[in-house]
């Protein structure tokens, strides 16, 4: 069964929680929800990616980690920051983080050295930007598939050599505006998830949840759209994926008990 990574978005513009976590407090009891739902990792989100997010600084992304990071290192869970920035990262090794999440795939080899020192273990995610936040754009022309096989064979070839031990590194292929801003994309890449688990040796993340892909296929809104995520998680389970990151994590965690137990 894959294991869940609990969303915590400690932002004022993410696309489906905006604002609703930002003061520590709420960031604490959110995530102890999580936990008790049955989340394995929590991942703190001190920005947003989505393509209408506003810029924040590094320092800005550090002062909301530190605001919550002790009572959250106190939780029975591991911790996940999910951040680009170069300082952000760093400020997150040196204070242990158990897992840096990177949308950009870990673009920059300046900082590969620190990474091979580092215990934490890496998301490596494909984007069809190559730095940066999620944009409005086509994805590129040809197979999208070849795209991400490509990606990812050269950055983990890249990471390898830099140091980093392949059990350290988790795939992500992307999903929405990171594949192109036609929702058939998303979806053949979700209904193709055993390519990466067949052509890597590295285990596999997916986050669909609330994406918009998913609300424009099925034609509802975003507070509807709970079932739906539901549905593509468990089509990535039947994949064989080895993380699934979900914003609802009760639901997911109790249709992984009910597989199962209906698999035994």
């Amino acid at each position: 069964m894959p294991k869940i990574f609990g969303i915590v978005n400690i932002t004022n513009d993410s696309f489906s929680d905006g604002g609703q976590y930002l003061a520590p407090e709420k960031t604490i009891a959110h995530a102890q929800y999580l936990v008790d739902a049955g989340a394995a990792v929590l991942d703190i989100g001190p920005a947003s990616s989505h393509p209408d997010a506003g810029a924040v600084t590094p320092a800005e992304e550090i002062a909301r980690l530190q605001g919550v990071w002790a009572p959250l290192k106190a939780l029975p869970a591991s911790l996940s920051v999910d951040s680009f920035q170069l300082e952000t990262q760093r400020w997150a090794i040196a204070h242990g983080a158990d897992w840096l999440n990177d949308i950009n795939g870990f673009a920059e080899p300046s900082l590969y050295d620190e990474l091979a020192d580092a215990p934490c273990r890496l998301v490596v995610m494909h984007a069809i930007q190559s730095k940066g936040i999620a944009r409005r754009a086509p994805a590129p022309d040809g197979d999208i598939w070849d795209h991400i096989l490509r990606f990812f064979e050269t950055r983990l070839k890249a990471l390898e050599e830099a140091g980093i031990a392949r059990d350290r590194l988790v795939i992500d292929p992307g999903m929405g505006f990171f594949l192109g801003n036609d929702p058939q994309t998303s979806l053949r890449v979700l209904g193709g998830l055993a390519r990466l688990k067949q052509a890597f040796d590295a285990p596999v993340l997916i986050c669909a949840s609330r994406k918009s892909f998913l609300r424009a296929i099925a034609d509802v809104s975003l507070a509807e759209v709970g079932p739906v995520s539901l549905a593509a998680e468990l089509l990535a389970t039947a994949q064989g994926v080895d993380y699934i990151r979900t914003h609802e994590v009760a639901p997911l965690a109790q249709a992984l008990r009910l597989w199962g137990e209906a698999k035994k």
